[in-house]
């Protein structure tokens, strides 16, 4: 049985680490570097790091910022954030990341994922979904929370998994920041319907929490931020816990 990965996520703005509640209300959580880099001492199995604002402001994601954090740290990690063409994604590999997240790009010309795939193979490519339920209908989100498409969430990610992407980093609008659990029925129909890999992200504040969502969930990884953070949890205690609960995991 595959284990099940535990990944920090360190959403970036202007250097510094942020976290907020449903997408708002942005606070410090330090730098990102050594954020990173304790988090691969301390057990984490994977990093994602997403410049948060980068599409907004229209301006490629950090790629200093991702060598140095390469510098430090010895375990796989995931780079996001105004990705929007192929040479870009060059310049972050040679950076030293090892996947790379699109999402409002994507969204926009969803032939970018087929470039991509075929660029540098499905595994180095993921899916980043920003969902949340809109008149009764999970929609999908862009430019950071900010825009709501036309576009609904399960037909999206079927069309983006035909493309080539080999991952989906599913991350509920209506659960993040709030530390009530992750959204448990839409990441169990991903995870049961798409033949790659979905990381649940959003809503983590225990760590049943995390149980549950790879329990129910049938999540293959679980991201969390601010619980990290702010120690609220400790990676190998959580994973230690995980194991107690003969959940798979890396010790």
């Amino acid at each position: 049985m595959l284990t099940k990965r535990i990944i920090p996520c360190l959403d970036i703005k202007n250097g510094r680490t942020v976290k907020g509640v449903n997408f708002i209300d942005l606070r410090d959580a330090g730098d990102p570097i050594e954020l990173g880099s304790k988090y691969a001492e301390l057990g984490a199995d994977e990093l994602v790091f997403l410049d948060i604002t980068a599409t907004v402001e229209k301006r490629k994601t950090l790629a200093e910022l991702v060598k140095g954090i390469a510098r430090y740290i010895n375990i796989p990690f995931t780079v996001g954030g105004g990705i929007s063409e192929v040479d870009a994604v060059d310049e972050l590999l040679n950076s030293g990341a090892d996947k790379i997240t699109v999402n409002s790009s994507a969204v926009n010309n969803p032939k970018l994922i087929d470039k991509l795939a075929k660029r540098f193979g499905s595994q180095c490519v993921v899916l980043s979904v920003d969902t949340k339920m809109s008149n009764g209908i999970q929609k999908v989100f862009t430019s950071g929370g900010r825009i709501e498409t036309d576009k609904e969430l399960v037909p999206w990610v079927k069309e983006a998994v035909e493309r080539g992407v080999g991952e989906i980093l599913l991350t509920s609008m209506d659960n993040d920041g709030t530390k009530k659990g992750f959204a448990i029925n839409i990441t169990r129909e991903l995870s049961e319907m798409l033949p790659v890999p979905v990381v649940a992200s959003g809503g983590a504040g225990n760590m049943e929490h995390f149980v549950d969502v790879f329990r129910r969930g049938k999540a293959d990884a679980a991201l969390a931020a601010s619980v990290f953070h702010f120690g609220e949890i400790k990676i190998i205690e959580l994973k230690n816990y995980l194991k107690n609960k003969n959940i798979p995991v890396r010790l």
